[in-house]
């Protein structure tokens, strides 16, 4: 991947939960560095994040595909340089369609349009199984009564890194 730029033709460059998905990620890191006079700024998502997001507790296989394609922290050092990694807590009203963004409005990981929009359930296959019973809980109250406690959240941390290098 070589982008179309010559080198220090930008302030920053900028890559949005999308390292995951290319096939030499060492490559690219170089490429945003090469054409970046500043900074390169990266949202993704840690590997190594322990936290428990609920819909794993439907959809278990998500767990496994992300801890697999996303790359580990350490990993952007050798092409970028020194890193600074923060945290990134996620709004509960988070209009992007990433994985993350309807933590406080599970209904809408049974809107196929909004499934469509992560990439990562094009990986995992059949979720159907898990979708039905996240329907049924939500019917009956039992999400509510299980998770329903992070629905006065303004925002939570879910394993999302913005990592920047000078």
């Amino acid at each position: 991947m070589a982008l179309p730029f010559q080198a220090d033709a930008f302030d920053a460059s900028l890559a949005i939960l999308t390292v995951h998905h290319w096939p030499d990620k060492a490559r690219g890191l170089r490429e945003l560095r090469r054409v970046s006079r500043d900074r390169v700024v990266i949202l993704s998502w840690d590997p190594t994040y322990a936290g428990c997001f609920w819909l794993t507790e439907y959809i278990p296989q998500i767990a496994d595909e992300v801890r697999r394609i996303f790359p580990m922290l350490h990993e952007y050092e050798p092409e970028l340089g020194p890193v600074e990694v923060i945290d990134v807590r996620i709004p509960h009203d988070c209009i992007d369609g990433f994985m993350g963004a309807y933590w406080r409005r599970p209904e809408a990981y049974l809107n196929q349009r909004v499934r469509a929009a992560i990439s990562t359930f094009a990986k995992i296959g059949d979720v159907t199984l898990g979708l039905t019973r996240l329907d049924r809980d939500l019917k009956s109250g039992e999400w509510n009564r299980r998770d329903g406690d992070i629905l006065t959240g303004a925002e939570m941390s879910l394993g999302y890194r913005l990592i920047i290098a000078k």
